[in-house]
């Protein structure tokens, strides 16, 4: 009987300590900051981590609490499109954790999540800060808000559990994962078997598609009427194929709140936000004789759907997205197509230049007439002009909009800041999204140098890196304070474009110690505090459902004078002409952040009246 013969490994295996062999594999994915607060149990890990950065790599940034760590992530993977990695030691540090990587899960952002753990040894014996099952379980405590979620307990379990943990951080649905690693494992010495280049094919997105399902989509095209376009926060990869695809069928578009970010403001078939904090002529365009609503990318929630609106949720509805739990949130719709958004898209144009060849004609699916300009309808324009002082909300997200630089990155905190945010803010990046042949027949006519070829290819103008686009807001699982770490990881990921927090005085008294983590790693955030001495959408929405007007009051604070203290730049802004007393270009050239301490209009109440619907029809009688 002959021996089994091995056959020869491609990349031969090396013996490291486990925790370089975890920096390694980062590193091969592309990631080169790491976010947390260092403890006893997570040791080894900044040790590996250091002797990375002595060789030009992989970078630790200590945040000043572990939520904000989880934060700063969560803004780096928005940024970048790679995973967030945040790290903890035993028992508080894992659990200052959960907020930010729940935060995460909920909107899908993909994040490794590291924390240690005593000894296995020691297990069961009251170790400081032991957080094992034996004790205070937060393998336990992260199982339901984690896409993965395991104790790594022998050495050799490392490299597969971190494997998969990485892997199923960025399929579909995408989140957080965590391994929980006892600190004997990360001192242990373990194989390193994956080469880095099959470690970054295996994290590849598939390209899934239901080519039933979009050919069937697509024969609805010529006998609709009017279509309208709903684009959710997913749809980063594939806007400009989506834009495309709306130019050539002449479609309105609207997105919803977290997608604002993703789509030129001034596109000419732009008709606002829908949902929380929306616009009107958004509504108006769905409910003004659609025939068919495309919802692209989003999880038709409370504040992505309008509160369940009906107007959506119909039989006019086709639901497309890459997930079954967003999906199973429109049993009613008309249509359901699930794949890879940018794939879906990619196919329906080809086919659909396809057609326009063979006919000899521009595309033309209904009888639209869109528009020639924009139709946004503010709630109380006249407000964005007025120079009452305290400044009005509204004339401040004007002022920031018209101030910043098209590149800036914008984020709105949860409470009032989005809303104002949504509602309000603008960009200067007028980048026009989509490449539409204009002249001559065919889909390569007017495409300059993609003249001649294939309709497959012809249309496809530059793929976009930027997944989140200009405008960055929390859905759902909404934690105050996120802004201010999230802001840290953009600037972190892109140190070359100005980043704003927009942020109100309650979160920032939260979560306002890591505008130090920006001092010390020289990071231009400007921290906006809209200071009206308030938990805002608590003293508001006290106001509007005629209850008990209570609890919300915080201390009148002078920010700027706060953020001076901390040796950063601060400044007051009690009304509009203060803006001009601010250098804004030194302000954005200067290696560190700045705060400006906005003493907003108090009474101004901000479009809040969806969630004031909702609230009213949870209560009984």
């Amino acid at each position: 009987m002959q021996s089994a013969v091995k056959a020869p490994l491609a990349f031969p295996s090396l013996t490291v300590g486990a925790a370089s062999l975890i920096v390694s594999y980062l590193e091969a994915i592309g990631v080169d900051h790491v976010f947390g607060v260092p403890g006893g149990a997570i040791e080894p890990l900044y040790n590996a981590m250091a002797q990375s950065m002595r060789q030009g790599g992989l970078r630790p940034v200590v945040a000043r609490h572990e939520a904000g760590a989880a934060f700063m992530a969560d803004g780096y993977a928005r940024e970048t499109g790679k995973i967030g990695v945040c790290v903890a030691t035993s028992g508080p540090g894992a659990t200052n954790l959960i907020t930010g990587v729940a935060c995460a899960y909920d909107n899908g952002v993909p994040m490794l999540v590291i924390t240690g753990q005593p000894s296995l040894p020691v297990f069961g014996k009251g170790a400081l800060q032991e957080s094992s099952c034996t004790g205070i379980n937060t393998v336990g405590m992260f199982s339901h808000c984690t896409r993965y979620n395991t104790l790594v307990s022998h050495v050799d379990q490392l490299e597969t559990k971190l494997v998969q943990a990485l892997m199923r951080a960025t399929q579909t649905p995408r989140g957080p994962v965590h391994l929980s690693i006892p600190l004997d494992i990360l001192r242990a010495p373990v194989e390193q078997r994956l080469s880095p280049q099959h470690l970054q094919k295996l994290m590849r997105t598939p390209s899934m598609l239901d080519e039933e399902a979009v050919r069937e989509l697509f024969l609805m095209l010529p006998g609709t009427r009017k279509m309208v376009l709903i684009i959710g926060g997913d749809c980063g990869e594939a806007i400009d194929a989506i834009i495309h695809f709306a130019e050539m069928t002449n479609s309105p578009f609207v997105t919803t709140p977290d997608a604002k970010g993703l789509i030129n403001p001034h596109h000419a078939l732009y008709r606002g936000v829908f949902g929380f904090a929306g616009h009107r002529s958004a509504w108006e365009a769905l409910n003004d004789d659609t025939e068919l609503v495309l919802a692209i990318g989003t999880s038709l929630r409370e504040w992505t759907s309008a509160a369940w609106s009906n107007s959506v949720l119909n039989r006019k509805l086709v639901h497309i997205d890459a997930t079954d739990e967003h999906l199973r949130h429109s049993p009613m719709a008309r249509h359901h197509v699930r794949g890879r958004i940018r794939t879906v898209f990619e196919r329906l144009l080809d086919v659909m230049h396809i057609e326009q060849e063979a006919l000899g004609m521009p595309w033309s699916a209904s009888h639209n007439q869109a528009t020639s300009r924009a139709i946004v309808s503010l709630r109380e324009p006249e407000k964005v002009q007025s120079n009452a002082t305290p400044i009005k909300p509204q004339r401040l997200m004007v002022e920031l909009s018209k101030r910043l630089p098209p590149t800036t990155r914008f984020l709105a905190d949860a409470g009032n800041s989005t809303a104002w945010a949504i509602h309000y803010l603008e960009s200067r990046n007028n980048r026009r999204l989509g490449l539409v042949p204009t002249t001559g027949t065919g889909a390569a006519a007017g495409a300059g140098s993609d003249a001649g070829k294939p309709a497959s290819s012809a249309w496809r103008g530059e793929r976009r890196q930027d997944r989140a686009g200009w405008l960055r807001v929390l859905m759902d699982f909404a934690p105050m304070g996120w802004a201010i770490g999230a802001a840290v990881g953009i600037a972190q990921a892109k140190p070359d474009c100005p980043v704003v927090c927009i942020t109100g005085d309650g979160s920032y008294l939260m979560n306002g110690q890591e505008i130090t983590v920006a001092a010390q790693e020289g990071l231009t955030v400007i921290f906006v505090i809209l200071n009206d001495g308030a938990l805002g959408m608590v003293k508001h929405g006290q106001r509007l459902a005629g209850a008990e007007r209570v609890a919300f009051e915080l201390p009148i604070v002078d920010y700027a004078q706060m953020a001076q203290s901390m040796g950063v730049a601060g400044h007051v802004i009690n009304g509009p002409e203060d803006f001009d007393a601010l250098d804004m270009n030194a302000i954005l050239r200067r290696q560190g952040p700045t705060l400006l301490d906005i003493r907003i209009d108090g009474e101004e109440v901000p479009p809040m009246d969806l969630r004031m619907q909702t609230l009213e029809a949870g209560t009984t009688t």
